[in-house]
């Protein structure tokens, strides 16, 4: 393990000096908000917040991706035939990550990287990435994260971990990826006993700052049938209004959908994020929809993060507590009353 301890002003320096090596995704505040950026391409880093608006998962996973191209052009020796197209698996790395987003890559690996089936890019995006973590000194009032896994100082999915100690930055390496990082930079010094106390003093204090305590114990134990016939569904769904804000902000969420784009005779094969929220996820080709009612879609929602996901892969919720939904819900619908009503069901 390699802890190395920075300024702030050396760690900008540090971070500048890695894009020899990385692509460097790191958060960036605009607005009133913070949102991880390609350092280059916009404002300056800043690690003065509690968590970004949106998770880093777009970088791994793009919310919207050429996949394929083609031409239609009959006088082309290559028409009709589809050719991937061109992507970056270049060495990256994710400065600031809370650890609630890096476990969520865990989680999302389930889906993307299993024995039966790999998706190619994610993959190799993901083997290409470095995930720096940030600590949480001060947990918003809407996270969650130790009651599903995680935790403000977890290093479940990170490679290191930074600690803001107040006038310094404390990183540590916790995988070969975490140390082969670390190794690039000529920066920083070895911290003292004095602070990795600090550091330590930080984190238990932070996980006593997590308020909330949402119970997800006995939803391995409940009979799937009876809860997706609950009668409490209709008054979870009553306000919602199917924006999909929820699903947007979801570090855990991967559905997508793949449509076609033509302009002229050249096409694109596209995936984009898609949501179970939407009428349209689930419209058949006849026309029929399995899910036409907003109830079906909303109960489609947390059965699926709360008891399909449980069942399916017996490891736990498909939830990283980082409360985004919580906070931006427009209508006030909160994950963790309906993971308690599920529960105590």
């Amino acid at each position: 393990m390699i802890k190395r301890i920075f300024t702030k002003e050396e760690w900008l320096k540090a971070l500048e000096g890695l894009r020899e090596h990385y692509r460097v995704f790191a958060p960036v505040k605009e607005g009133d908000f913070h949102n991880f950026r390609l350092m280059g391409e916009a404002g300056k880093p800043d690690f003065d917040f509690q968590n970004t608006r949106l998770s880093p998962k777009s970088v791994i996973y793009p919310q919207s991706e050429r996949m394929f191209e083609y031409t239609l052009d009959e006088t082309r020796q290559d028409a009709h035939v589809m050719k991937e197209s061109p992507k970056d698996f270049s060495p990256q790395a994710i400065v600031g990550i809370r650890p609630c987003d890096g476990y969520a890559f865990q989680l999302v690996k389930i889906n993307f990287d299993n024995p039966q089936y790999q998706d190619p890019w994610w993959v190799r995006r993901m083997e290409a990435t470095t995930l720096v973590g940030f600590g949480c000194n001060e947990p918003c009032a809407t996270c969650f994260c130790t009651s599903v896994g995680s935790g403000p100082f977890s290093e479940k999915g990170l490679d290191a971990l930074m600690v803001d100690l107040g006038d310094r930055f404390l990183v540590r390496s916790i995988t070969p990826k975490g140390e082969k990082l670390l190794e690039q930079i000529a920066l920083g010094s070895e911290p003292g006993e004095s602070a990795l106390r600090k550091a330590q003093d930080l984190s238990d204090t932070a996980q006593k700052k997590i308020s909330t305590r949402v119970p997800v114990d006995q939803l391995k134990s409940k009979v799937v049938n009876k809860l997706f016939d609950a009668p409490f569904w209709e008054k979870v769904s009553f306000a919602c209004v199917n924006c999909g804000t929820c699903t947007y902000l979801c570090p855990t969420c991967w559905c997508f959908d793949i449509q076609d784009e033509v302009l002229g005779k050249e096409g694109d094969r596209i995936r984009n994020w898609d949501a179970c929220m939407f009428p349209l996820f689930t419209l058949h080709g006849s026309g029929h929809n399995p899910r036409d009612k907003k109830v079906q879609r909303v109960r489609q929602r947390f059965m699926h993060k709360l008891k399909y996901y449980v069942d399916k892969y017996n490891d736990g919720v498909a939830c990283v507590g980082c409360g985004r939904c919580v906070q931006y819900c427009p209508v006030n619908i909160d994950i963790r009353r309906v993971a308690q009503v599920m529960n105590d069901f």
